[in-house]
């Protein structure tokens, strides 16, 4: 059984970093854009250049892209998390200790999300997988290889 959920584990990696990259770039569509039900839900949008919201929408939709693809996927997701742990601090945190009190959950667990991407990579279906360094050989697949070899050592 281990074996099995072992050889799956690239792919779970990649469909999780699949799922919070979307939500998150949803936010920041949402946001910037007024679309899917806007900002606070009222089809709003979040005024350009205003501090901190529409810097946040921003990250929110380009790091969240960039995650959702694969591509870049720990620099935008060190970004990401950055900015949901500034939120948390920022926003939620003075209303009270602990999310339960003060509804910042999501800020809190995307943090989490996007600091485990940044120390995990990608995982399975990544742009970074085609894009990413290339070995002494020239490939990436060779690459992978000794990645592979070195976490199963």
């Amino acid at each position: 059984m281990s074996t099995r959920l072992n050889k799956a584990q690239p792919y779970a990696l990649g469909l999780f970093r699949i799922v919070v990259g979307l939500l998150f770039t949803c936010h920041g569509a949402a946001s910037l854009f007024g679309v899917l039900g806007g900002t606070g839900g009222s089809g709003g949008t979040i005024p350009a250049g205003t501090w901190p919201g529409w810097y946040a929408a921003v990250i929110e939709l380009v790091a969240g892209a960039l995650v959702l693809v694969g591509l870049g996927t720990r620099s935008a997701a060190f970004i990401a998390s950055g900015s949901m742990a500034y939120a948390y601090f920022t926003v939620h945190q003075p209303e009270g200790l602990f999310p339960l009190q003060n509804s910042g959950e999501g800020s809190a667990l995307y943090c989490w999300a996007f600091l485990l991407l940044v120390f995990t990579g990608p995982g399975a279906l990544a742009l970074d997988r085609v894009f990413g360094p290339r070995s002494e050989n020239g490939t990436a697949q060779d690459e992978r290889k000794e990645q592979t070899a070195a976490v199963t050592a």
